[in-house]
């Protein structure tokens, strides 16, 4: 069960100076990066100003930190942990940092540093100026080792201190209602994810008594900044390889320098090692495979597919009562969240969080990464996440062509059955994908 909330500790003063964090990438990337910035502070015992988000020419989203999350709950609600101030003081503020050296970049933090690295190289800063700013910090705190109390303070942060803004939640509520259709009654995770308005679901088909429809949520991670980054080739041939190359240029300058100066695995080799994300055919595949039949409703999470409508053709000939965000909500209801997509990403997380299976097909994607380490934290023990074994499927898909159904089928099952059981966190595994452990999580009864 949940029992991440519970404090053994003092407040921190924030006595050795101010740390700014301004988080890049997307949704989810940014939310690993604020809950590893408190424990940062906390670590250093530092103030921390609310983070700030970065503009990326990939996300192209203004959002900061109040457009996705209620920033006095946040506040609050770590009050006993860490100092924080929504601001620097105005003496700070009209600093050079760049200048007195407080900037520190992820080109100078090695990934997953420990917490010794922050003690040696980032203090004396702090207590030399006063200030740091972390620009990026992506994925720049290691899992282990950590102390247990501030592992905890992460998954605190990640599952208590971090509620969605009150228009997301609002619309992530009447998503919900719509892709169950006929339900009464709020699912178990309601009240986590859209908080008062969960009381709205329940309310709009009280006293009916039809049948609850109950959803399969899957991501898609088959965006064109995956399938660029992936380096795996997808069936488009020449035209696909010369639209690719030119995005990587753009977006990714120092993976196609790489790749025309280095000599590295080729596509065939990638997918062989499960490093490809699934395409839309191969996760119908799966999913039929897995015996979910053309009754089941599916809510289809992700931004805009590679291939557009067509790479949806076999999903959607399959599965008739296939949905999205965008044909369930009218336009009226997205034009609050248009031209942000960390905002529309919060309403994917919502759906595929609240579902009552979810199946994943990129491993390495950091929404499926938090949805599913949050179905486990307060799931219960009740809400599956499928997580396919790449390279097993990999295999598999070769064969696909000559394979019988049936032992098609039967090998798949296999594949999925070998990666659902349940498991404890191990060693330098994420805390925000397996809270399953004892600094997050504590034995029942």
């Amino acid at each position: 069960m949940p029992c991440a909330d519970q404090r053994n500790w003092e407040p921190s003063g924030g006595n050795n100076g101010y740390i700014l964090v301004t988080a890049n990438g997307g949704m989810n990337q940014q939310r690993v990066a604020i809950c590893n910035a408190v424990v940062l502070a906390r670590l250093l015992n530092a103030t921390l100003v609310v983070p700030k988000f970065m503009y990326s020419s990939v996300w192209r989203d203004v959002s900061q930190f109040s457009d996705i999350y209620q920033e006095e709950h946040f506040i609050n609600y770590l009050t006993p942990d860490i100092r924080m101030v929504k601001e620097l003081p105005n003496k700070l503020q009209s600093l050079d940092l760049e200048a007195i050296g407080s900037v520190v970049t992820d080109v100078d933090i090695p990934k997953e540093s420990k917490p010794s690295f922050y003690l040696k190289n980032i203090i004396p800063i702090l207590l030399r100026n006063g200030v740091v700013h972390l620009l990026g910090f992506g994925n720049r705190l290691a899992f282990d080792p950590i102390p247990f109390q501030l592992q905890r303070l992460r998954c605190r942060c990640n599952f208590h201190a971090l509620q969605f803004a009150p228009k997301i939640q609002e619309t992530g509520a009447l998503l919900l209602r719509r892709l169950r259709k006929h339900e009464g009654h709020s699912g178990p995770l309601d009240h986590y994810l859209v908080g008062p308005y969960a009381d709205s679901i329940m309310k709009e088909k009280r006293g009916q008594s039809a049948k609850a429809s109950r959803y399969l949520a899957i991501h898609l991670r088959f965006e064109i900044d995956m399938v660029a980054h992936s380096l795996c080739e997808f069936g488009g041939g020449e035209e696909e390889r010369q639209e690719l190359e030119k995005y990587r240029e753009i977006h990714f300058p120092a993976l196609a320098h790489l790749k025309k100066t280095t000599k590295l695995p080729s596509p065939a080799e990638i997918r062989s090692e499960g490093l490809c994300p699934l395409t839309p055919e191969e996760a119908v595949l799966m999913l039929a495979a897995l015996g979910f039949n053309r009754k089941t409703h599916v809510f289809v999470a992700g931004a805009q597919i590679y291939g557009g409508t067509r790479r949806l053709g076999a999903l959607n000939s399959l599965y008739p009562y296939l949905v999205t965000k965008e044909n369930l909500l009218s336009a009226t209801e997205l034009e609050p969240f248009k031209n942000f997509s960390s905002q529309l990403a919060a309403l994917d997380f919502i759906g595929c969080t609240a579902a009552n299976a979810f199946a994943m097909t990129d491993s390495g994607s950091q929404l499926s990464s938090l949805v599913s380490g949050y179905r486990i934290y307060y799931g219960g023990g009740k809400m599956p996440t499928i997580r396919p074994n790449k390279r097993r499927l990999a295999a598999i898909f070769v064969k696909n062509s000559t394979i019988e159904w049936k032992v098609f089928e039967q090998r798949v099952r296999k594949a999925v059955r070998q990666t659902k059981h349940i498991q404890s966190r191990s060693k330098g595994r994420s805390v925000y994908r397996y809270p399953r452990c004892k600094e997050c999580m504590c034995p029942t009864d």
